[in-house]
């Protein structure tokens, strides 16, 4: 008889807010992978987001970990909650996929890490964006030497968020730049670890909600390299060449970039005003990854919850940084 193949990867979702949406679309093109149901902090969502993915819903976050046939879930609740119901899974002996923040601090960082060994669970940090090839080749020419000599990283994000939208995130320090900081980790790594740290934030058309939605920050790296992040929530790009998001690594032989502008629909997204492709992607890959790789294989996440700590202390240095108005060591 011809060998069976494996059975798909029974996943649920502990939360069920906008990002929900795209994980579900990525668990829909991965066939190894099922979404078998999920449960909501928001009561409201429970029977909405179950009609639309076709999953059933759990009584309790602990009625869905207690379930043997569950072998993942995902953490999309809000950042305060996210080791909580992560550390919930991983000692019900699930793997997780947690999105980013992933944790308020270090600390609850470094308890996830210890919880995640003690268990011999996978846990992956929602880090989508190394997913996305341009950026995977772009750190290929680095390591390989092909660009020289380090110079410069850019990373820029000018997304218009409305305060509605925006209140239910903790800033863009935290809800932006952590996307910054792990994706400098990816392209850098230890050759290129920031040691110092100097940012600003602003606030410019929020009229309520106290933060920020305007940052930038300045790092020098161990290489001598400079690094520059940007976050904006308070304006579109729609110029010529836009920084809607932009990655750009600068070296002595040569530079690399990748834009958000280079796949867009002309359909406004849950929150933009319009639909950039490659977001969806980097999260379809992102699962597919920890579905076929990470669950299927036994390999690393392409981030891991130690880059994740380390993008976290960047965020840390940075609030310090702004809170002091001095460069903040690493």
């Amino acid at each position: 008889m011809p060998p069976t193949s494996p059975r798909p990867k029974r996943l649920a979702f502990i939360g069920a807010g906008d990002i929900s949406l795209l994980h579900a679309e990525a668990i829909a093109a991965c066939p190894g992978a099922d979404l078998a149901g999920l449960w909501s902090i928001d009561p409201s969502l429970n029977a909405e987001k179950s009609a639309l993915f076709r999953c059933p819903v759990y009584d309790s976050a602990e009625a869905l970990v207690a379930d043997p046939s569950i072998d993942a879930v995902f953490i999309l609740t809000n950042l305060e909650t996210h080791a909580h119901y992560a550390a919930l899974a991983m000692n019900a002996g699930k793997s997780v996929l947690i999105e980013k923040p992933v944790a308020p601090s270090t600390a609850e960082l470094e308890l996830l890490a210890a919880c995640a060994e003690r268990n011999g669970v996978v846990l992956c940090p929602g880090h989508n964006y190394i997913h996305e090839p341009s950026l995977q080749r772009a750190k290929e020419l680095l390591d390989s030497g092909r660009l020289g000599k380090l110079v410069a990283i850019y990373i820029h994000y000018h997304i218009h968020h409305p305060e509605h939208v925006a209140s239910r995130y903790p800033g863009v320090i935290r809800h932006i730049l952590t996307h910054h900081g792990y994706i400098l980790g990816y392209l850098g790594g230890a050759v290129h670890a920031p040691v110092e740290v100097s940012a600003m934030k602003s606030v410019v058309h929020y009229d309520t909600f106290e933060g920020e939605d305007l940052a930038m920050v300045n790092l020098r790296l161990t290489s001598g390299a400079l690094a520059h992040f940007c976050a904006d929530f308070a304006a579109d790009d729609h110029s010529a060449d836009p920084w809607t998001f932009v990655v750009k690594v600068i070296g002595t032989d040569g530079a690399t970039r990748f834009s958000y502008r280079d796949w867009v629909e002309n359909k406004p997204g849950v929150v933009h005003s319009h639909t950039f492709s490659a977001y969806g992607w980097h999260i379809r890959e992102e699962v597919r990854h920890f579905v076929e790789e990470c669950l299927g294989k036994g390999a690393a996440p392409l981030s891991t919850i130690h880059d994740a700590i380390t993008a976290q202390r960047i965020i840390e240095a940075c609030e310090t940084s702004v809170k002091t108005g001095r460069v903040t060591p690493l």
